[in-house]
């Protein structure tokens, strides 16, 4: 919830504060103060005295407004919430205004405007009759846009009115609040894969428990571990305090990889390549997530989220939802790389440990392909989805070009369970296929890294 500061409604300085309410004057009041000069000069001039008062009546009506709207001194706290303030593409959500009187006078005719990106939607406008001091009004409104990305809203606005009609100000709160519209995700089967270890459970994988006083593999004292388990020869040895190692089960790793070159894809919107491409490695980081998996996203620049540990991988020491969180909050905003390759994200993968990756590739060209296929020997799985940019610019039922064929002939020779992308296809049925194929070439490609 974001509050603003209550406070008067209305400018510091009293003679920069009668300017912008002359200024606030509507076409209404305007009239009438012409109207009013127009009668007065004519009076004037042909000496009609009850011209001339009603010349300063029309006059002055609207210049009384003016001052008196000036001088009202309205305090009032506003706030706003959003329910939910992060959801998927094409999906509504729903925003909360709370406006509070917390001067001692009632306000008059309140305009309660907020500020909204136009791909959003209208700008809501509301209609407060009358606050009594104290008082508290409630309107909410709904946000929705198709496509991904953060949104400002805010900040909010007032706008006060006289009873004529004469004169119109408008006050805005300082505090905003940000809308994340993340990409759309498919929920996935879950699969058994020839080979395969869990995240979590049977197959899982452990470190060593080493039963030996001699094959004790210690690790350094940190703090608050039990003394008891505290290794006192390799604390002589190492001339510092050591501890035995426990036996702990270690999570299964699974590496999303995106596509983002600019050059590797054709077209724009919410039913481009490349965002198909961002919504398949948004279902694919939920659906690990889901399994039990450490799990990191991997950009063609090299760009790892979340980044926070030397392999960047979350899970393990991050919150499950916390981790889904950031990474979608960056799926969110990610957009194309001017980069021409994937060679930096091969260098991460050359650093890193085994684990199962998973690919979402544009257009590649041959020397692209050469370096996918040089992935596939630092994970212990492997699994891509290939766009065609070709293919999608010309529509559904486009066959695949031969360069494209032949490209993922390679990517097959190479280990990798390679899966062609059609224009509109469903991530769900496409998952599907790659398990499939995964399972007939199990005992062939020694894909062993598991996904599920």
């Amino acid at each position: 919830m974001t509050a603003g500061e209550p406070g008067p409604v209305d400018d510091g300085d009293d003679k920069g504060g009668l300017r912008a309410a002359l200024s606030g004057l509507t076409t209404r009041g305007r009239s009438f103060l012409a109207a009013g000069v127009a009668a007065a000069g004519c009076a004037y001039v042909l000496g009609q005295g009850d011209l001339l008062r009603v010349g300063l009546l029309l006059a002055v009506l609207p210049l009384v407004c003016v001052v008196v709207l000036h001088r009202t001194r309205y305090r009032v706290a506003g706030s706003r919430r959003l329910s939910p303030s992060r959801v998927p593409a094409g999906s509504e959500s729903r925003v909360h205004l709370r406006m509070e009187n917390v001067s001692r006078m009632p306000t008059g005719l309140l305009m309660l405007q907020d500020r909204v990106p136009y791909v959003l939607g209208p700008r809501p406008r509301f209609v407060l009759d009358r606050v009594e001091a104290g008082g508290v009004r409630e309107v909410s409104y709904r946000v929705r846009s198709d496509l991904r990305g953060r949104y400002p809203l805010g900040p909010l606005q007032l706008r006060l009115s006289d009873p004529f009609g004469m004169v119109e100000l408008t006050r805005s709160f300082s505090a905003y609040d940000t809308l994340v519209v993340v990409p759309r995700t498919e929920p996935l089967p879950a699969l058994r894969l020839a080979g395969e270890a869990s995240g979590y459970g049977d197959g899982r994988q452990r470190s060593l428990a080493l039963a030996g006083e001699d094959d004790t593999i210690p690790r350094g004292y940190r703090h608050g571990d039990d003394l008891r388990r505290v290794h006192w020869r390799s604390t002589a040895r190492y001339g510092e305090l050591m501890v035995r190692r426990e036996e702990q089960p270690q999570r299964a790793r699974c590496t999303v990889l995106l596509d983002t070159r600019r050059i590797a894809y054709q077209g724009a919107g919410p039913g481009s390549a490349f965002e198909w491409a961002v919504s398949g490695a948004a279902s694919a980081l939920l659906h690990m997530l889901e399994r039990g998996f450490a799990v990191r996203l991997l950009t063609d620049d090299g760009t790892t989220v979340p980044g926070e540990t030397a392999e960047g991988y979350a899970g393990s020491t991050q919150d499950s939802a916390d981790s889904a969180g950031l990474m979608m909050d960056t799926l969110a905003v990610v957009d194309h790389s001017d980069g021409g390759g994937v060679s930096r994200a091969y260098d991460v993968l050359r650093g890193s440990g085994e684990g199962l990756l998973v690919a979402f590739f544009g257009d590649l060209d041959e020397e692209q392909v050469t370096v996918a296929a040089r992935m596939r020997q630092r994970a212990r799985g492997a699994v891509a989805f290939v766009l065609d940019g070709d293919a999608w610019a010309r529509g559904k039922d486009a066959a695949p070009a031969a360069p494209s064929a032949e490209r993922l002939r390679v990517l097959r020779e190479a280990g990798w369970t390679t899966v062609p992308v059609p224009p509109g296809a469903e991530l769900t049925r496409l998952w599907q296929q790659a398990g499939q194929e995964h399972s007939g070439a199990g005992s062939t490609t020694g894909l062993s890294g598991g996904w599920s």
